[in-house]
């Protein structure tokens, strides 16, 4: 299994995060934003666990979609340890 992990950085909104939280990973409103309460105060934060071709499918939309918007969120998609 490989975890989704989210990174802080100064120009992403929060908005924007939250969005993606609730569209690419289906979260809940409530469980969106305390995850990106979680990235912005914690410096990062595992968003979601699956198949090795599920979490890079939406690490790669996700970061499409960042790059799309013009912010630099950084996803990365690692081994569950």
């Amino acid at each position: 299994m490989f975890q989704v992990v989210f990174h802080n950085d100064d120009f992403t909104t929060m908005e924007f995060v939250v969005l993606v939280l609730t569209t690419v990973f289906h979260h809940s409103q409530h469980a969106a934003e305390r995850l990106m309460l979680l990235v912005h105060n914690e410096g990062k934060a595992v968003v979601g666990v699956y198949s090795y071709d599920m979490a890079m499918s939406k690490t790669n939309k996700t970061m499409r979609m960042a790059r799309e918007a013009g912010f630099p969120l950084l996803v990365t998609c690692e081994p569950v340890e």
